[in-house]
């Protein structure tokens, strides 16, 4: 009786103790951005990683220099005027989400807001995302609810903006833009 007790309490720490890589091929980050008022444009880096530890940790980390605008003078730009990537590379994002992995089970789907700081351009900030998580066999998929809007006026971005307003001979360049994900972790 006392082993198959001891078994089953080992198997659920081990559930609960397992590391999640970051399967950056599956994986998507992108936002997008407004001009003249009224030109929406699709921008995706194509450089993550990132994990979730076996204490739920969540590290991801975005290369910055992996802007991929479809426009290649237009990613040069975005490198060097808007994030600046001699100076800053990468963003940075981290949540603990160790609650929320014990919820899981696979073939269950859960909603839960969770508190995200986000590291961008040497300015930090914690945003609440709702996020969908799905829990398969071997992976974890993770997405927003909605949107999640970064403001170029938190993350020191203004200056970058107007200057690629600037170059571009634009009117406007929106300073809010919608950035939405899907990670993809498999153990």
């Amino acid at each position: 009786m006392l082993k198959p007790l001891l078994f089953s309490v080992l198997g659920l720490s081990a559930q609960f103790a397992q590391a999640w890589q970051l399967d950056a091929a599956h994986s998507d980050v992108s936002f997008t951005s407004i001009k003249a008022g009224s030109v929406a444009e699709n921008h995706h880096f194509k450089q993550l990683s990132g994990t979730i530890n076996p204490a739920g940790e969540l590290d991801l980390r975005l290369d910055l220099s992996s802007i991929e605008s479809l426009i290649p003078i237009r990613n040069e730009r975005m490198q060097k005027m808007l994030f600046d990537v001699a100076k800053f590379p990468e963003a940075k994002i981290t949540a603990n989400v160790s609650q929320h992995l014990k919820a899981l089970k696979p073939g269950v789907q859960i909603i839960r807001q969770v508190p995200v700081t986000l590291s961008l351009h040497g300015q930090v900030a914690t945003l609440n995302v709702d996020l969908v998580v799905n829990k398969g066999a071997q992976q974890l998929q993770v997405t927003p609810l909605r949107a999640v809007l970064i403001n170029s006026r938190d993350f020191g971005l203004d200056s970058g903006i107007e200057a690629l307003r600037k170059v571009a001979g634009l009117n406007t360049i929106a300073t809010a833009v919608p950035v939405t994900f899907n990670l993809v972790f498999s153990e």
